[in-house]
């Protein structure tokens, strides 16, 4: 299932590395795309899409949609 979430805070690789490390821990299958100029992260998941936000949350960024 392909998801998009906007994701604030995310300002360099590191922050890209974190975000992709968080959604593989609860999906290691997971395909991430991230867009950072855009705030954009779409992931290819089996996952629910809660899931996925609170993993990002849980990294310390805000989850818009």
């Amino acid at each position: 299932m392909n998801e998009v979430f906007t994701v604030q805070g995310m300002t360099c690789g590191h922050c890209e590395k974190a975000v992709t490390t968080a959604i593989k821990l609860v999906d290691p299958q997971a395909q991430v795309t991230i867009d950072r100029a855009n705030n954009r992260v779409e992931v290819n998941t089996t996952q629910p899409r809660d899931t996925v936000a609170e993993a990002i949350r849980e990294e310390g960024y805000q989850v818009a949609a």
